[in-house]
C-alpha cells in the first residue's frame, strides 16, 4: 500500500515530517524516504525498511536535514520521493496507489520520444517517475496533475514539494484519503490522520476526489475543484487503515466496534470467549462481545518488536513465517474453550488455517470464526493492498472455482448472503480452514457501520460494483 505526509512551517519542519512520516509505517514494508526544501535546493534521503524500522534508519539522517517544508513517504513498492528537474522547476514528488494502465502510458511516453526512465527496480519503470513525466506536459503543476490523474486507470494520489510550497492531490475518485491539518505557524497533510494528535496539528478538512491544493504557512489554497464521485476505499475502516485515524469524518476503531456489534445481532452461537485476531480484528471483536455481553480474551498476544507486518512481504513462504511467529498462543486461556474469533476478512487463508490449527493443538474445544467484512471475491483493480498473484489465490474465489469447476468471473448470486451459492462458498471456506462455523460480514452492515452512501464507498472487492 503506502501513506505519506507533508508539510510547510514557518520554522524548521523536519521533526514533525520525520514524525508524521513514521506514523505510516505500518501501511508499507518496502522503501522509506524523505524529502526536505531548503534554500540551496534540496536534500532527500531513501533507505531499504525491509527488515529494519523506518525510524532507526533515518535517525541519522534527520541531523542534515534542515528546511521549511518536506515531503515524505512510507512505500511498499518503489523509492520514493524522486527529485525533478523540469521546465516546471525542479521539484520533489511522493504518491500512493496503482497505476493499472502503466504498461500503455510508458508506450505513449517512448512515443516523445525525446523521453527516458531513469527509476528502475527489478527491471520496472517507477510509477512515480512515470507520474511525473505525466505531470511535466502540463504548462503548471496543477495542468499537469489534472493530466495525469486523467490518464491514470486505478488510483494516485499525489504530494509535490516545490518552491511555492506543497501541492497535495487526490486521487481523481479519492479511493485513498488526504487530510489537512493545521497548528499555529504550520500546515500538513497526511494519509492518516493519527498522525496529527502527537505533533499538535488539528484536522481542518478532507481534500475532495480530484482535488488539488497547495500549502503554504500562511494558507491552504484551492487549485482544482474536487470530482463529484467519491470512491474511497473501504478496507481503509476494515483493515489497513489506522485506529486512531478517521476519513471522511469516520473514525476507524468506532467503526471496527460497530462492524463487531452487527456481527454479533446477526448471532446466535453460544460461545465462552470472544477474541480478535491481531492487531485489525481487535476492534471488531470488542464490538462484538460488548454487544453480546460476553468476556473479551487474548488467547494470542503479538510480538510487534521485531517482526513486519504478515500480510506485505512478497513470498508466500515468508508471510506464512511472519504471521506465526508474530502470534504466541496462551494455552491457559485456550484449552477447553469455545473461543469466537473476529477477524478483519480472510484473504488467502493460508495464514489463517495454520493460526486455527494451532488453537486446535492447544486444546481449544471450538473454534468459530466472524469475519468483518463479506467474502473477497475480485481482486482489487486500484489500490496495491494485496500481494496476491492471481485472484485465484482469494480464499471466496478458490471456492467458487471448486464448485463451478472454471475460472470464470463469479455470478453475483456468489455475492447475495441469502443465495445457496454463497452458502455453498462458505462451507467450502469453512471446511478447508477446519472451522466449527464460519460466518461472515454483510455487506449493507459494513456500510452502515461505516456511515457513508454505499455509492461513496468502493466495494468493488466483495460485489464488483465499479
Amino acid at each position: 500500500m503506502g501513506g505519506f505526509f507533508g508539510v510547510v512551517s514557518k520554522t524548521d519542519c523536519v521533526e514533525d515530517l520525520f514524525y508524521g512520516t513514521d506514523y505510516h509505517s505500518h501501511l508499507g514494508t518496502h522503501r522509506g524516504g524523505l524529502a526536505v526544501r531548503h534554500p540551496d535546493g534540496f536534500t532527500r534521503f531513501i533507505h531499504d525498511i525491509t527488515n529494519a524500522q523506518f525510524r532507526s534508519k533515518f535517525e541519522n539522517d534527520i541531523k542534515k536535514l534542515s528546511g521549511r517544508s518536506g515531503i515524505g513517504v512510507i512505500s511498499d513498492t518503489e523509492d520514493q520521493p524522486l527529485l525533478i528537474g523540469s521546465h516546471l522547476g525542479n521539484y520533489a514528488i511522493v504518491t500512493v496507489g496503482r497505476i493499472a494502465n502503466a504498461a500503455e502510458l510508458v508506450r505513449k511516453v517512448f512515443g516523445l520520444r525525446a523521453a527516458h526512465f531513469s527509476e528502475m527496480g527489478r527491471n520496472e519503470i517507477n510509477p512515480t517517475e512515470l507520474v511525473a513525466i505525466l505531470i511535466n506536459q502540463g504548462a503548471t503543476f496543477v495542468e499537469g496533475i489534472e493530466i495525469a490523474q486523467k490518464a491514470i486507470e486505478g488510483s494516485c494520489s499525489i504530494l509535490l514539494l516545490t518552491d511555492k510550497g506543497v501541492y497535495a492531490a487526490r486521487d481523481r475518485l479519492g479511493r485513498t484519503p488526504i487530510i489537512v491539518g493545521q497548528k499555529p505557524g504550520s500546515y500538513a497533510v497526511t494519509f492518516e490522520t493519527s498522525a496529527f494528535p502527537n505533533l499538535g496539528y488539528e484536522p481542518v478538512r478532507d481534500l475532495g476526489p480530484g482535488e488539488v491544493v497547495l500549502l503554504t504557512p500562511d494558507s491552504v489554497e484551492q487549485m482544482a475543484m474536487p470530482g463529484s464521485r467519491c470512491q474511497i476505499c473501504s478496507f481503509l475502516w476494515v483493515y489497513y487503515g489506522y485506529p486512531a485515524s478517521s476519513y471522511e469524518g469516520v473514525n476507524v476503531e468506532a467503526c471496527r466496534n460497530r462492524c463487531g456489534a452487527a456481527l454479533a445481532r446477526r448471532d446466535d452461537t453460544e460461545v465462552d470467549v470472544v477474541a480478535g485476531i491481531p492487531d485489525s480484528g481487535t476492534g471488531h471483536a470488542i464490538g462484538y462481545a460488548a454487544a453480546k455481553g460476553l468476556p473479551y480474551r487474548r488467547p494470542f498476544v503479538k510480538y510487534t518488536p521485531t517482526w513486519p507486518r504478515s500480510f506485505m512481504p512478497q513470498e508466500q513462504q515468508i508471510r506464512d513465517l511472519v504471521a506465526r511467529m508474530k502470534l504466541i498462543p496462551i494455552k491457559e486461556l485456550i484449552q477447553g474453550q469455545r473461543l469466537l474469533f473476529c477477524e478483519d476478512s480472510i484473504v488467502r487463508g493460508t495464514q489463517l488455517q495454520d493460526t486455527i490449527q494451532r488453537l486446535y493443538n492447544y486444546g481449544a474445544k471450538e473454534i468459530h470464526m466472524r469475519p468483518a467484512c463479506p467474502p473477497l471475491i475480485h481482486g482489487c483493480k486500484f489500490l496495491n493492498f494485496s500481494r496476491s498473484k492471481s485472484e485465484l489465490a482469494l480464499a471466496g474465489r478458490r471456492a467458487i472455482k471448486e464448485i463451478e469447476g472454471h475460472e470464470n468471473p463469479p455470478s453475483s448470486e456468489y455475492a447475495n448472503p441469502v443465495s445457496d451459492k454463497y452458502r455453498a462458498m462458505v462451507e467450502r471456506i469453512r471446511q478447508r480452514l477446519g472451522l466449527t462455523t464460519l460466518k461472515y460480514q454483510h455487506l449493507d452492515d459494513l456500510v452502515a457501520a461505516i456511515g457513508l452512501p454505499k455509492e461513496r464507498v468502493c466495494t468493488y472487492c466483495w460485489d464488483g460494483a465499479e
